[in-house]
């Protein structure tokens, strides 16, 4: 029987969604960087290790890994996403990062810009900000959206010391959001 090593996203296990305040009120750095932008989603990833593990971990999702592990339904979701994106022009170059949207590596602190190298994401279409021992946040944009992905290691509270939680956050600039076209 030939078996293969799981990948990182694979070995999350389940995940569930948390309250905005799982993330707003921990001291992360991003915040620095995202006061005009609206938290839309924090979800907690169950992952055994520890911090030192983050930067394998951001590599599985820089190297698209998880799509090995995703379902037909979202693969075939994300396929017609880029296709329909690149029928309308959304993701075209003049749409993103320094052309429609300045990139908040612009805002990084000196600390933050000198930090470790992120892994590069050649498989999606995000651009790393910053990889720190215990976060690390990307962002894109596009002409549909301005958004950053941050990853927060955080220990587990009567769990034990070896097991921490991964919050997969997402984060959307203000300007997608109009209060007009909510009903």
């Amino acid at each position: 029987m030939i078996t293969r090593a799981l990948s990182p996203i694979e070995r999350c296990g389940s995940s569930m969604k948390l309250p905005s305040s799982a993330h707003t009120s921990r001291r992360w750095r991003i915040h620095e960087l995202t006061g005009d932008f609206r938290l839309e989603d924090v979800w907690a990833l169950p992952t055994p290790g520890g911090p030192d593990d983050l930067p394998w971990l951001v590599s599985g999702f820089a190297s698209g890994e998880f799509s090995r592990g995703s379902s037909r339904a979202a693969s075939t979701l994300w396929a017609i996403r880029w296709k329909v994106g690149r029928l309308l022009g959304w993701d075209r170059s003049d749409a993103g990062l320094g052309s429609r949207v300045p990139t908040l590596r612009e805002r990084l602190t000196a600390d933050l810009r000198d930090a470790s190298r992120c892994p590069d994401f050649r498989a999606l279409p995000f651009a790393p900000l910053y990889l720190l021992e215990n976060e690390f946040a990307a962002e894109i944009a596009n002409r549909t959206v301005h958004g950053v992905l941050h990853l927060g290691f955080k220990r587990q509270c009567g769990k034990p010391e070896a097991f921490v939680r991964l919050d997969f956050v997402v984060l959307l600039a203000a300007e997608h959001f109009d209060d007009t076209c909510i009903g």
